[in-house]
């Protein structure tokens, strides 16, 4: 019997060491010494940078005013108002976007707004359709870059998505910062230098025209964009990451908007691991398809405060596990798996954190992640299913 639980124990063990392993290749491989790719030498395609909208008048002036001086001669910069209730269509149109607007008080979510965009570039058909968020700034050169590796690969293209702390966060902002470093730098940077695919973030997306067709858009997925790219690998165009393309936002200041944003993402994401992650995997597995593969792996990694959460509650599993049979398998691979985990943060820190927070602030990691213990249970008792637009501090 005693050998029957120290099996499952390990391999329950073993199910969390696995995630906590390919972050650490994934951090490792983002350390190598890097080398700046070349630009693209064909033409640059034309392109519709889309920005889905939904009661944004207080601060899509600064998206737009990031994107249209990146335009060339026959781009185009169209706005969908979706079920807007303020003036950002007014708004929008006077700082020189086309605007489009939408209506439907039952099909809502940022797929739709997407689909709905689509849907009337049929009449116009570009080569690549950029989209980004209207609480986004798109860097410098970020739309030329997207436009040209998307229209030489015939694939989707990620630019690097960082999102920034407000001066007014409070002391453990910048964990969340650097978890979001973690998991939108560092990660795909190391799939990148690995020649893999990475996750589609939601905003700094760029796809040939003719892949948009290949998978739905009209969703309400509260992770829309993360299913999108796993279905795109699918089908055989998974996306690229390009590193040298920018896109940066600002967390919420209101602690309601940033309670509202995290449980969408991290619910939806688990969902993702607990519903659609093993299908992927077996998909992969019998399609021969690497970047499926890859992708269906990544996901298969839980949000960083959780992974931690389980890391920790793992040792004491294998410390009591120990204490009462004598037997210190189950302890040795917990250990080894939060030496991993560490190891895996602290050159994450080391390499692309120093600006973020201190090393005496990643000390609170573990009380961040104790935090947000309400959320994972929240999960598992009322977990959050329908796209709901994060309250942000322009109202």
């Amino acid at each position: 019997m005693i050998a029957v639980f120290s099996a499952a124990l390990m391999a329950m063990l073993t199910l969390l060491a696995l995630p906590v392993l390919l972050l650490l290749i994934q951090v490792l491989a983002a350390m190598a010494p890097r080398h700046a790719a070349g630009v693209p030498t064909l033409a640059r395609p034309r392109l519709v940078v889309l920005v889905p909208a939904h009661n944004e008048a207080g601060g899509i002036l600064n998206t737009l005013h990031s994107v249209l001086p990146q335009l060339q001669a026959g781009d185009r910069l169209v706005v969908i108002a979706d079920n807007c209730s303020d003036n950002t269509a007014q708004v929008a149109a006077a700082a020189g976007a086309e605007v489009i607007a939408r209506h439907d008080l039952v099909r809502r979510g940022k797929g739709y707004a997407l689909d709905f965009g689509v849907q009337h570039l049929k009449a116009d058909v570009p080569d690549v359709v950029i989209v980004i968020d209207a609480d986004c700034l798109v860097a410098p050169q970020a739309l030329d870059r997207l436009a040209r590796v998307c229209g030489e690969t015939g694939r989707p293209v990620q630019a690097l998505y960082l999102m920034r702390s407000p001066p007014s966060a409070g002391p453990m902002a910048p964990i969340a910062e650097f978890a979001w470093v973690v998991k939108n730098q560092v990660r795909p940077l190391g799939y990148y230098r690995l020649g893999q695919p990475c996750q589609l973030m939601g905003t700094g997306m760029a796809f040939p025209w003719n892949v948009l067709g290949m998978v739905p858009l009209a969703s309400g997925h509260i992770v829309e964009d993360l299913k999108m790219g796993v279905d795109l690998a699918a089908a055989g165009f998974a996306p690229l990451f390009c590193p040298e393309a920018l896109v940066t936002s600002v967390f919420p200041e209101s602690r309601e908007g940033t309670k509202s944003q995290r449980t969408r993402w991290e619910h939806g994401h688990l969902a993702m691991i607990t519903g659609e992650a093993p299908g992927y995997l077996l998909r992969a597995l019998r399609s021969a398809n690497s970047g499926l593969l890859a992708l269906a792996l990544d996901l298969c990694v839980p949000p960083l405060a959780l992974l931690t959460l389980g890391v920790v509650a793992s040792c004491a599993v294998g410390l009591a596990y120990y204490a009462i049979s004598g037997q210190p398998g189950v302890l040795r691979l917990a250990l080894l798996t939060l030496i991993g985990l560490g190891l895996a943060v602290l050159l994450a820190w080391a390499r692309f954190g120093r600006e973020v927070l201190s090393l005496g602030r990643l000390a609170y990691a573990p009380f961040y992640a104790l935090r947000k213990i309400p959320l994972y249970l929240k999960f598992l008792v009322s977990r959050q299913v329908e796209w709901v637009r994060s309250k942000r501090d322009q109202g």
